[in-house]
């Protein structure tokens, strides 16, 4: 069994799995990761023991430079961003800036943005390159990645999942509704980034397939063959069974 961490880092609130080979470390703790760009910071949601090993290790845990070093980048990120949205409107590019992040050694500054096309940011990478003098990532991310760095309340009344229990985003099709027997309204199915709603993915796995039965019943007269029982009759038909046995006892 391998000792798993799980950290979540920034901007998008994405979840990762490192290996803690470390026994100081504990949930809640702040730690130094090794990132898609570079060195992060990120905190310790959890550890368990699994038998999946993972790639990656936690470096160490970050000490009181690492965080001082990270309260000063959350200045520059500030700044880089002030300074990329004057360069934006300046050279008047169809593009949404969203956040920056700078790795905890500062070889790179990330830009994300999100854009209806292509960008031709060439002219942009060079300002931001002579005024910071080091690796500028431009990333253009999706309406979905939008809405998990922006939040929102869904039409449920409570913060939307992307950025509450999400931490990849994964396909999600019309069948899911079907299979689930929800009305097929494309606006009530949308969630707040235009997209299908995460939730149809979360509870067609984890809910109703498990409840969805097959069977074929066969009387005298070749009953028609039911092939799906919708959870929602299910549950119907075991509280009436049970109100019977009640009422004949």
């Amino acid at each position: 069994m391998h000792k798993i961490a799980y950290v979540k880092l920034r901007p998008f609130g994405k979840v990762y799995r490192y290996l803690c080979d470390t026994e100081d470390i504990a949930e809640g703790d702040k730690v130094v990761v090794e990132g898609d760009f570079g060195l992060s910071v990120g905190d310790v949601l959890r550890i368990r023991e699994d038998s999946i090993p993972v790639a990656k290790s936690i470096v160490r845990k970050a000490t009181v430079e690492d965080i001082e070093v990270f309260n000063k980048n959350l200045l520059l990120e500030e700044e880089a961003f002030d300074f990329c949205l004057e360069r934006i409107k300046k050279r008047q590019l169809p593009m949404k800036l969203l956040v920056v992040e700078a790795t905890l050694d500062r070889k790179r500054i990330i830009f994300y943005f999100t854009a209806e096309g292509r960008i031709d940011f060439r002219e942009l990478v060079k300002d931001l390159a002579a005024k910071y003098k080091t690796r500028i990532e431009m990333r253009q991310i999706g309406v979905r990645d939008q809405a998990k760095f922006l939040g929102g309340v869904g039409v449920c009344g409570m913060e939307v999942c992307c950025k509450e229990i999400i931490s990849f985003f994964q396909p999600i099709s019309l069948r899911m509704a079907k299979e689930q027997e929800v009305v097929m309204n494309v606006s009530k199915l949308s969630g707040i980034c235009g997209r299908l709603k995460c939730c149809l993915r979360y509870e067609y796995y984890a809910e109703i397939e498990e409840v969805i039965q097959d069977e074929e019943i066969q009387e005298e007269e070749k009953e028609p063959e039911i092939k799906k029982i919708s959870f929602l009759n299910k549950v119907l038909t075991d509280l009436e069974e049970e109100k019977k046995e009640e009422e004949s006892d």
